[in-house]
């Protein structure tokens, strides 16, 4: 007697499409180019920018900025890793929704000279509504290092909860990072604007 195993197909999850490009009161989220660059290096070289991310190394450089545009503008890649920009084109940050470990996840960053001007929260706001249009039944996940209060306050502005702690590694500190994890369920952005 032989055994017959039997697998069951896996479900592939759904893609949002092609990176959009977005225009907001002051800004445009656009896809990215190797052109950005030197920008990408100018800004993640800053450590106040970098401690904040988990898989940023510092110090970073021109090439470690072209090592990561060169897949995310290859357009193989099912994520939007959307460049921040002004009315000049300039680059001043990425807000990215990626697929990892088969669940969609929120990251950003902003150029420490663009802080506290509420870029953020207008290009996270726009990225998640264009995104949520696509895939309106997908929680998003994300989450902040326990001493970055600032996102976290953007996160719940955006309508995210808690959901859990943990550590995480983080390249730019070089060690382990209390991390709380965070969750925008499906139709939790326009509920937010209702209320």
């Amino acid at each position: 007697m032989s055994a017959v195993t039997v697998q069951r197909p896996r479900s592939k999850p759904m893609m949002p499409g092609p990176e959009p490009v977005i225009t907001t009161a002051r800004l445009t989220l656009r896809p990215h180019r190797l052109s950005d660059a030197p920008d990408i290096a100018e800004s993640l070289s800053d450590f106040a920018v970098t401690r904040m991310l988990a898989r940023v190394p510092a110090p970073y450089d021109r090439q470690d900025a072209l090592d990561w545009l060169i897949p995310v503008t290859s357009g193989v890649m099912p994520d939007w890793n959307l460049a921040i920009t002004g009315s000049d084109d300039v680059h001043i940050g990425n807000v990215s929704i990626e697929l990892r470990h088969g669940r969609w996840h929120l990251g950003y960053w902003l150029n420490r000279y663009y802080w506290r001007r509420g870029y953020m929260s207008e290009a996270a706001e726009a990225a998640l509504e264009r995104f949520s249009q696509r895939m309106p039944d997908v929680p998003l996940h994300s989450g902040v290092f326990a001493d970055n209060p600032a996102s976290l306050r953007l996160q719940e502005k955006l309508g995210f909860r808690m959901t859990g702690c943990s550590e995480i590694y983080s390249f730019a500190r070089n060690t382990m990072v209390a991390h709380i994890e965070t969750v925008l369920q499906p139709g939790a952005l326009q509920q937010r604007k209702v209320a």
